[in-house]
């Protein structure tokens, strides 16, 4: 189960969200990352998951679980880890 999580030191270049959203899945869990205002500016990392089969927009929000993060590498690595969190979750 180990090897199809995600990589924390490989994973995604933030440069990528300062242009457009990414959405990804890993056996059986969606997820979309992007990058978002926060509430007195900052820039954060706004990371969804839901579980499969729909799409983001064909998702009910019921469905979704999000948590943002800091917009930096610090962020990104705590992002992998919720995600690997959240997928080991959806797996029980």
């Amino acid at each position: 189960m180990e090897d199809r999580m995600i990589d924390r030191e490989n994973f995604l270049n933030l440069n990528i969200l300062k242009k457009e959203d990414y959405t990804g899945s890993m056996d059986g869990m969606r997820y979309r990352l992007n990058k978002v205002e926060g509430e007195e500016g900052e820039v954060k990392l706004r990371v969804t998951v839901w579980p499969e089969p729909f799409c983001f927009d064909k998702t009910p929000e019921d469905k979704k679980t999000v948590k943002e993060f800091g917009f930096g590498e610090e962020g990104k690595m705590e992002a992998a880890d919720w995600l690997n969190a959240q997928w080991k979750e959806m797996k029980k």
